[in-house]
């Protein structure tokens, strides 16, 4: 591939065709970078690539929301020409008592200054006022942590508990609201949860804007819906995508002051690079560390080892009569102590299944240690005791079909003291640059949005080096609101006035 005046486009490989890697090469593809993108994986997609049961039902890795926040994404989406998402959704809550909480649609309610909207409309059905009112004093900590730096190392030694605990929230409160937000969030219970992390999850997910909990859901799997379409245009735009290409190690140029990757090797094959983009998730990049002679020299990658990740146990039922679901998404807790779960009516979600004569059920459980051992007619077993607690009618309903997928080290899992570990865009290697959910980047969304994001963060900065194409617009997250802005405002001037009078020996 050349440009107009004859000269080679340079050559990037990008590794990981999920959210970062697809967003990375389709951006370059389109700027005329000659782009090849590898999957170690049979499908694209990552975490949510799709597959069939053996009778040709759709299943995938776990059900994936879009929320409110997730200004990027809806661009591409828009941009690709596509219509994937339902309509904005409400959800409800469950523990063993019953129903607990029902979210309306937020952004269909009168506007109220942050956090009011949130705290005023969700509808609580047993948590005690006074309870909830315990929250307030963890606000200033919403105020404190503004995402730089400096919060996170001031709050990344904390766990989200003591957290909690130490700005005086009720224990009712925190095993009933905050800790099931936690599970399905973060996917691990308080006590393995980085205060940092919990922070920036609920303001930006929650509280940042009344808004930002409104969701929709993909109407199929987001292989299907989004991915497939996406890779036909990074295709029509020149990328390759390979899929069984697992990455084994890299070749270095060490001729120049810092280091450059001049090559992938996947086992027998070598792809030539001029660049490089690692999109891959924590446990993912552990292996490709782990097997390469080449990437253990530098003590950052090594520092990755540190990080965790989270076990995730995916399950759909085919049920033999419709059941009334009440709401489409739903999130639990109670059920077991260190594990959340979700549960998704797919009849209403999914076209493929709006005509189904049996109800189809999408559970996910999060934090899934003590699951993925048993067997998958326990599992299914435990899963129809679980729904009918929830919802009764699902006692007497007959599963008639259904798929288990146990997906080990799944997600990344942020623990206490997990932020030095992590990288960020750049690294020691000159033309080696990383993305995805777990990458330090200071735009300030999470999940999905974030994996997107910092794929775009990378593809600008290939493009910054070889000073060829445009730059990927990212659209920022929404401004704190204006009463939060003045807040943080003072906030920061205080603790440089404090910092500046007394001595530095408190831990951060």
């Amino acid at each position: 591939m050349a440009n107009a005046s004859g000269l080679a486009a340079p050559k990037v490989v990008v590794v990981g065709a999920g959210w970062a890697g697809l967003g990375a090469t389709y951006h370059l593809a389109k700027q005329g970078y000659d782009v090849t993108l590898l999957e170690a994986g049979a499908y694209p997609g990552g975490l949510v690539a799709g597959w069939q049961t053996p009778g040709g039902r759709s299943v995938e890795a776990g059900i994936h929301g879009f929320w409110y926040p997730y200004r990027n994404i809806f661009s591409l989406v828009d941009e690709l020409g596509i219509q994937p998402f339902t309509e904005w959704t409400r959800s409800s809550q469950y523990s063993p008592a019953g129903l607990e909480v029902e979210s309306p649609i937020f952004q269909q309610e009168p506007r109220l200054p942050t956090p009011l909207g949130t705290f005023l409309y969700t509808k609580f059905k047993r948590l005690p006022l006074v309870d909830r009112l315990s929250a307030l004093p963890l606000l200033y900590a919403l105020v404190d942590f503004d995402n730089s730096d400096e919060a996170w190392r001031r709050y990344d030694g904390v766990t989200a508990r003591e957290l909690f605990k130490q700005f005086g929230v009720s224990a009712r409160l925190y095993k009933e609201s905050f800790e099931p937000m936690l599970l399905v969030g973060l996917f691990a219970p308080g006590e393995q949860c980085s205060a940092a992390a919990a922070l920036g999850m609920l303001y930006y997910f929650i509280l940042a804007h009344q808004p930002d909990f409104d969701v929709v859901w993909c109407r199929g799997t987001v292989g299907t819906t989004i991915s497939r379409p996406w890779m036909e245009r990074i295709q029509q735009a020149g990328g390759r995508v390979l899929t069984n290409r697992r990455v084994s190690d890299l070749m270095l140029n060490e001729e120049s002051d810092q280091p450059k990757v001049k090559g992938i090797i996947c086992g027998e094959e070598t792809f030539e690079a001029d660049a490089v983009i690692f999109a891959v998730g924590v446990t993912g990049m552990q292996k490709i560390v782990s097997n390469s002679a080449t990437l253990r020299r530098f003590p950052e990658f090594c520092n990755l080892m540190n990080l965790g990740a989270i076990d995730v146990l995916a399950t759909r039922l085919w049920f033999d009569r419709k059941v009334n679901v009440p709401l489409p998404s739903n999130a639990c807790f109670g059920f077991d102590t260190t594990t959340g779960w979700t549960f998704f009516d797919l009849n209403a979600l999914h076209d493929e299944f709006r005509d189904e004569p049996g109800s189809v059920i999408e559970v996910d459980f999060y934090h899934a240690n003590q699951l993925l051992p048993r067997s998958d007619e326990q599992i299914i077993a435990k899963v129809q005791r679980d729904l009918a607690t929830c919802v009764p009618e699902f006692a007497q309903a007959k599963v008639i079909d259904s798929s288990v997928i146990r997906l080990p080290r799944a997600v990344t899992h942020f623990a206490p003291g997990s932020y030095p570990n992590m990288l960020p865009v750049t690294t020691p290697i000159a033309n080696l640059y990383m993305s995805g959910d777990w990458i330090v980047t200071r735009h300030g969304s999470w999940s999905q949005e974030k994996a997107y994001v910092t794929g775009l963060e990378a593809a600008n900065q290939v493009i910054d080096r070889f000073r060829r194409g445009t730059a990927a617009s990212i659209l920022p997250v929404e401004p704190d609101e204006p009463h939060i802005q003045l807040a943080r405002s003072v906030n920061r001037s205080i603790r440089e006035v404090s910092q500046s009078l007394l001595p530095q020996f408190w831990l951060p």
